[in-house]
C-alpha cells in the first residue's frame, strides 16, 4: 500500500520526459499561446473581423490596451528582464546538460520556445503601434502573429518530443 508521500512523489516525477503531465502541460501551453493573440482571444479577432462595428472597436482597444501595457514594460524593465531570462536560461543550460537533471531539461524545452513567444509578441506589439493598429491592418497583423506562434509551437512540440523520446529511449537502454 502507498503511503500519502510515495503517492506525492509518483505524481510529480523528476523524470519530466516519461511523465504524463509534462506532455499534458506542454500541449496547453502552446494551445493558450495561440488562442491568446496578443492578450486577446482570437474569437474576439474572428467575430470583430465578421462583424464589424463595436466588435471591432472592442478589438483595437483591447490590443492597443495590451500592446501598450507590453511595450511599457519592455521598454522600463526590458534589460533587467533580458538579464534575467539569460541568467535562467544559463543556469537550466548548465543543470540541464553539464549536470544531466533531467527536468532542468524539460523546463529548458518550455523556457527557450517561449522566449520566442515573447519576442514574437513585442514585434506585433511594436508593429500594432507603428500603425497597425485598427480595421484591416489589425486583422492581418493578428492573423500572422497567431500563425507564426503556432509554427513555433508545433516546431517546440516537435523538436522536444524527439528529445524526450530519445531521453526515454536511453534510459531504457541504459536499465
Amino acid at each position: 500500500m502507498l503511503t500519502w508521500y510515495q503517492m506525492l512523489v509518483e505524481m510529480i516525477d523528476l523524470r519530466s520526459f516519461s511523465n504524463l503531465w509534462y506532455w499534458i502541460a506542454l500541449a496547453v501551453i502552446w494551445s493558450s499561446a495561440s488562442h491568446w493573440v496578443l492578450g486577446v482571444p482570437y474569437d474576439m479577432v474572428a467575430r470583430a473581423h465578421r462583424q464589424g462595428g463595436a466588435a471591432q472597436e472592442d478589438l483595437e482597444t483591447l490590443v492597443r490596451i495590451n500592446t501598450s501595457r507590453m511595450l511599457y514594460f519592455s521598454r522600463e524593465r526590458g534589460p533587467w528582464l533580458v538579464g534575467f531570462v539569460c541568467f535562467l536560461a544559463t543556469v537550466l543550460v548548465l543543470m540541464g546538460f553539464v549536470y544531466r537533471v533531467e527536468f532542468a531539461q524539460a523546463v529548458l524545452f518550455l523556457f527557450v520556445p517561449l522566449c520566442g513567444l515573447g519576442y514574437l509578441s513585442l514585434r506585433s506589439a511594436l508593429k500594432v503601434e507603428a500603425g497597425e493598429g485598427q480595421g484591416e491592418a489589425l486583422h492581418r497583423r493578428l492573423f500572422y502573429h497567431r500563425l507564426s506562434v503556432q509554427a513555433l509551437g508545433m516546431v517546440s512540440i516537435f523538436v522536444t518530443s524527439m528529445y524526450g523520446m530519445y531521453v526515454n529511449a536511453h534510459l531504457f537502454v541504459s536499465h
